[in-house]
């Protein structure tokens, strides 16, 4: 049986992206910078707004932890994809696309009626993007989308924060990550917007319940969560709830913490085009180092650099070839090397 790096458990969502102006935002009253839930009618209305604005950037299949796993998959790492899409052209193309990069999912031929979620993706010039999302039918993601079997061997489960948006999601991950600790399996957990620990703590808080062993949270994520204004007493809390942090400063890189050991991870300085799913590639690119047992500073190494590449591009995804050019060229530097995470 083939062994399984990572499953990972979120949205299924193709996302469209648009470059606007920051007058757009403000006209339409879209809050910057957050992904903001809407209907599908109002979905609908903004797609011919911004048809009138300009032309579609790109498409591809998305959602936090789904980006996540394509660029771990991307380096190499084996990754199976708890999620649901309906029966439709959206979803389809969505099974074609992870399928693409190899990676298996649940869905085999359990699609549903319904319409496949969809991601706006809005880009203003100063590279931040901001979302509005119809979640369609994986906002029915439930226990019955989780291949228990896969939980079990697999040597991480991943989490993605937007699940604390449905009630019967939030289910699904009470039950993965009892799989998960009664197997062994390790549990990662990404709080994927800041609006999620804004206006869902609840949920965020039902994730790390019990504690985890990967926490990835972005700056103003982990100061929400901890109640501090300092990125730096931010890290040191959060190990409470983790027992490795990766705290990603933006351009600034990154904080990371296993309560034993410190890393500072420097930014990497490149002309930003598109934030949109660094944070997914930083976690995807960190995950895989910690799967190859890379020391935390090559780990960090990586994700900076990945996530980087990310900002430079439109969309959320890399290629594989340009992962693997930099998984070569990172290689000859003195951080990367095989050794222990501690």
């Amino acid at each position: 049986m083939e062994p399984i790096d990572i499953v990972g458990i979120g949205n299924a969502l193709v996302d469209q992206e648009f470059e606007v102006t920051d007058e757009f935002l403000q006209q339409h009253r879209i809050e910057k910078g957050l992904m903001t839930l809407i209907e599908d009618e109002d979905q609908e209305r903004l797609i011919q707004l911004l048809s009138q604005q300009g032309e579609l950037k790109k498409q591809s299949g998305g959602g936090s932890a789904a980006n996540t796993l394509v660029g771990f998959a991307q380096f190499g790492g084996k990754a199976f994809y708890c999620c649901k899409v309906a029966d439709d052209q959206a979803g389809q193309f969505y099974c074609d696309d992870l399928q693409r990069v190899g990676i298996t999912t649940s869905i085999g031929h359990k699609k549903h009626q319904g319409k496949t979620g969809r991601c706006l993706v809005m880009v203003t010039a100063d590279a931040e993007r901001s979302m509005r999302t119809y979640l369609g039918i994986t906002a029915d993601l439930s226990v019955d989308e989780l291949d228990e079997e896969a939980i079990a061997r697999a040597k991480y489960l991943y989490i993605e924060g937007y699940l604390v948006t449905s009630p019967i999601a939030r289910q699904a991950i009470v039950r993965a990550k009892e799989i998960a600790r009664a197997n062994g399996t390790k549990i990662a957990v990404t709080c994927s917007d800041p609006a999620m620990v804004k206006y869902f703590r609840d949920g965020i808080e039902l994730i790390l319940d019990g504690g985890v062993d990967v926490l990835f949270c972005n700056e103003e994520e982990g100061k929400i969560l901890t109640g501090t204004d300092d990125a730096q007493e931010a890290l040191q809390r959060l190990q409470q709830r983790a027992k490795l942090v990766a705290l990603t400063l933006g351009k600034n890189g990154a904080l990371l913490g296993n309560g034993e050991r410190q890393v500072a991870v420097p930014g990497v300085k490149v002309k930003a085009i598109d934030t949109n799913g660094a944070g997914d590639m930083f976690a995807g690119a960190m995950m895989f180092g910690l799967t190859r047992n890379y020391s935390l500073a090559a780990c960090g190494l990586l994700a900076s650099h990945a996530a980087a590449e990310v900002v430079a591009n439109f969309g959320p995804r890399l290629s594989r070839d340009k992962q693997q050019q930099l998984l070569i060229k990172l290689q000859h530097e003195p951080e990367f090397k095989l050794s222990s995470t501690n």
